[in-house]
């Protein structure tokens, strides 16, 4: 390895250019999201697509909606994306 003086703030080994092996599949991380966020997060997506930006104190509402089931959830976003095509 090169020695480690800097030139014009610039460590000596800021020049050694190296590619870094692919990540292994086996060993990726999957995180499992609650349903709960994941509804959450699409209803943050559908009202920002439809033109709908949430306030700050809509946030309660977003929680308290996305504690709704997977059935009433899609209705909601078929309702707001029908109705402001």
């Amino acid at each position: 390895m090169a020695h480690l003086t800097t030139t014009h703030s610039r460590p000596s080994w800021a020049s050694e250019d190296f590619l870094l092996a692919p990540p292994d599949p086996a060993r990726r991380f999957e995180p499992a999201l609650d349903p709960r966020d994941v509804r959450r997060l699409e209803l943050h997506a559908v009202l920002t697509t439809a033109g709908i930006a949430p306030m700050p104190g809509d946030r309660e509402a977003i929680e308290q909606l996305s504690a709704l089931p997977h059935g009433v959830q899609s209705t909601l976003h078929r309702w707001l994306t029908h109705a402001l095509a």
